[in-house]
């Protein structure tokens, strides 16, 4: 680059033989003495080695000569003023170049350096060449860096030394030399040759814009040093950065043309700030939705608090992603859990707070409540010291009164709980690798539309997404691997959890989960798990096995279709209810599982697949359609695919309606679930009262309640002759309520088929 040649800039000095009234004795500004009627100065027109030059009596301390017109000072743009000067008699000076930087209005810029290398010279007659560079930037080589301020220059050299000597000087020269610096390319542009100073303590944020100012379209580069940056600093072209820069931490650096974090890593030199700093951008500049970690690892020693990163914003509604990438936790004391013991009180009349909690300062927003009477998933989702109370993610079935908790807060690799209201947020493609040591991704307490897609979640210390409050709402998981860290462990012996969450209209399709405790437990309402495959087995003979799906909402509206159920069960509760008893609610209904394949093997005879906890009494089923699904025990008999768990209560079965249990399929499990289920009745002596047991068939035990039909197979005979009569049925018969009795005009004897169904149709 040459500005001479490029921007047609004039930079040559006129040589003395044009005049010497363009040549001060002074700094060379306008009004300043010139050599023209000087009687101590001449123009030498023939002179051995001189072609023309300039001859002088120093009498000065420091005699200057300067150029008086304005030679432009360029960002980017380097010059070298150089001349040749002898001495022909007298005592010996020396001879430096020199300057005088100005700017607007004829104004000095002070402060700056203004001469060059001081050359002593020796002997008289002898040549020596004077020689300096000047330009903006701080840069090795450059004898006069004047940064930004300085618009031109008045150049020449100083003479020094003892006065008396008859000096010499040739013409003076202003060569464009930036090539020099920034090689031949016209493509880039360096933040030093507009002021910056890569010192670690020189503000560099004016330097930094102004280059960018300037690239219009080309690169701006960033060398070696470490530069600071006081304020928010946006780059609008592409940045190159081999140095590094320090900001604040709630100042943003921008990079518009560059928005990735292997950029962000090249800029900050550490890639955990890179990431923190770059999801800080994230969220306040509109021009891009999506932060690409580049297919980076990013090895974490503790968790990234998002919102703290973020540090202005508490809620957030507008399509975020962050994608492709690895964060690879490593050892280290910032993943142990906070463990806090306090006494609170709980009273159902307010049925999501904890009151008068001890120690409240201690609890942390996100921690697990754990505690007598307390549900599974559990979160603490709000904190108020000054009123000494705890906001709770669900309410509690069983812990009224005051009594000890504990709250354990795990720490999570991305932790987006510091926000009150995070919607429409994405994860994708990223790899959590979290070694048993840390756990995986844990939502805002408020929000809609959390996605996580084609993430693995790679062996979690105790969960793999956590939603402490509401922040799930709509959440979507899809096409994710959940690895266990515990899959040497029987099952009853696991803690770790893939997933929970607490609000409705969850989609949790086409994932993949091995040997968790449990695949996920839900709250509310409107699910759809589709497409799973989720197994928990283990390694030991007729071992227990544990629910792979906890649905703890009696009135769930939760659909389960073409999902893979692999040695683990589907458990329908109410735990997340304050008054788990019936109270006139919605009892359990909207549950549909359809269309699945369900194994299991190596377990006990007793294992179920689907079982009903109801947490208080009182309650009924009144909307379930279990049909077209596949049961198979692939080692050992399964006595029943259905239970009823009645550790609290039972189910009133008097009240069961649109019960729907039909087509399914069976293998190696003794006892056929059917609602309506129809049973072949063979009565070989006449009799006049028939008992047709429907307890193998009804669903989790429940009663005979209506007979759909009777139809006979053959001829009924009563006597000796055939059968004519119409009979009559009474359903609910027998201890349990699941026998149905026909009764006919006089005894009889023959084959029928009677259908019943557990529950009334509507």
């Amino acid at each position: 680059m040459n500005k001479a040649v490029t921007d047609g800039l004039v930079l040559m000095p006129p040589k003395f033989r044009g005049g010497l009234d363009v040549w001060s004795s002074g700094d060379g500004t306008p009004g300043s003495d010139t050599y023209n009627t000087s009687p101590t100065a001449a123009f030498v027109p023939a002179d051995a080695d001189f072609s023309g030059c300039l001859e002088l009596l120093k009498l000065s301390g420091t005699q200057k000569i300067r150029y008086m017109g304005e030679t432009p000072i360029l960002p980017g743009c380097y010059l070298q003023i150089k001349t040749r000067v002898k001495v022909i008699s007298g005592a010996l000076p020396s001879v430096r170049v020199a300057g005088w930087a100005g700017t607007a209005g004829n104004s000095h810029v002070a402060g700056l350096p203004e001469t060059g290398p001081s050359v002593t010279i020796t002997g008289h007659g002898e040549v020596f060449e004077v020689s300096a560079i000047v330009g903006t930037g701080t840069r090795g080589g450059v004898d006069m860096p004047w940064g930004r301020e300085p618009v031109y220059g008045h150049f020449g050299i100083d003479i020094t030394g003892p006065n008396g000597a008859i000096v010499r000087v040739d013409d003076i020269q202003i060569e464009d030399i930036s090539n020099v610096f920034v090689g031949k390319r016209l493509d880039t542009v360096d933040v030093v040759d507009y002021g910056a100073i890569g010192d670690g303590v020189t503000d560099n944020m004016e330097a930094f814009e102004a280059a960018d100012a300037a690239a219009n379209g080309r690169k701006v580069v960033i060398p070696e040093g470490n530069y600071l940056l006081s304020d928010h600093v946006t780059f609008e072209n592409p940045t190159q950065f081999t140095g590094t820069v320090t900001m604040p931490a709630d100042k943003r650096l921008t990079l518009t043309k560059d928005y990735h974090l292997p950029a962000y890593i090249d800029a900050f030199g550490d890639e955990v700030e890179a990431l923190k700093r770059a999801i800080a951008v994230l969220f306040n500049f509109s021009d891009h939705e999506s932060l690409d970690l580049g297919g980076r690892q990013i090895t974490l020693t503790e968790p990234i608090d998002v919102q703290a990163a973020v540090g202005n914003k508490t809620t957030y509604k507008s399509r975020r992603v962050i994608r492709n990438g690895m964060l690879d936790c490593a050892a280290s004391a910032g993943w142990d859990d906070e463990v806090v013991t306090s006494i609170a009180t709980y009273s159902v009349s307010d049925n999501l707070v904890l009151s008068n909690v001890a120690n409240i300062a201690a609890i942390p927003i996100g921690a697990r409540v754990s505690g007598n009477g307390v549900g599974r998933e559990i979160y603490v989702r709000e904190v108020n010291v000054s009123a000494q109370e705890v906001t709770l993610s669900q309410p509690l079935y069983d812990a009224a009164g005051t009594q000890n908790y504990t709250f354990t807060r795990h720490k999570y690799a991305l932790d987006f709980s510091g926000f009150t209201n995070l919607s429409r947020f994405v994860l994708s493609d990223i790899e959590f690798l979290l070694s048993k040591r840390a756990n995986g991704v844990m939502l805002a307490t408020g929000g809609l539309v959390f996605h996580v897609r084609d993430c693995f979640f790679t062996q979690p210390k105790d969960k793999g997404i956590t939603s402490p409050g509401r922040g799930c709402q709509g959440m979507l998981i899809d096409r994710c691997q959940f690895f266990s860290g515990e899959g040497s462990l029987a099952a009853q012996s696991r803690v770790s959890i893939a997933f929970n969450s607490n609000a409705n209209d969850n989609k949790i399709r086409d994932n993949r989960s091995t040997r968790f405790a449990h695949f996920g437990i839900v709250g509310g309402g409107g699910h759809i798990f589709a497409n799973n495959h989720w197994f928990q087995g283990d390694d030991f003979p007729d071992g227990l096995r544990m629910p792979g799906v906890i649905i703890a909402l009696g009135n769930c509206t939760t659909t389960f279709v073409g999902n893979y159920v692999d040695n683990s069960f589907i458990e329908w509760s109410n735990e997340y209810d304050s008054h788990p008893g019936f109270q006139s609610e919605n009892s359990f209904g909207g549950l549909t599982i359809s269309d699945n394949v369900f194994i299991a093997s190596n377990v006990a005879p007793w294992f179920n697949w689907i079982v009903v906890k109801p947490y208080g009494g009182g309650h009924f089923i009144h909307g379930m359609n279990v049909s077209g699904n596949v049961f198979k025990a692939l080692s050992g008999q399964v006595d029943q695919v259905d239970k009823l768990d009645s550790s609290f209560a039972s189910l009133d079965f008097g009240r069961c309606r649109n019960l729907r249990w039909e087509g399914n399929t069976y293998t190696a499990v003794t006892k056929k679930t059917h609602s309506p289920a129809m049973v072949e009745f063979d009565q070989a002596t006449d009799s006049k009262t028939w008992t047709v047991d429907f307890e193998p068939h009804m669903p989790f035990g429940g009663r005979a309640r209506n007979v759909m039909s009777v139809t006979a197979e053959g001829a009924i005979m009563s006597g000796g002759s055939q059968a004519t009569d119409m009979p009559y049925v009474t359903p609910e018969t027998g201890p349990d309520k699941d026998q149905v009795k026909v009764t006919w005009a006089n005894p009889s004897r023959g084959r029928i088929h009677v259908v019943a169904r557990v529950d009334n149709p509507n």
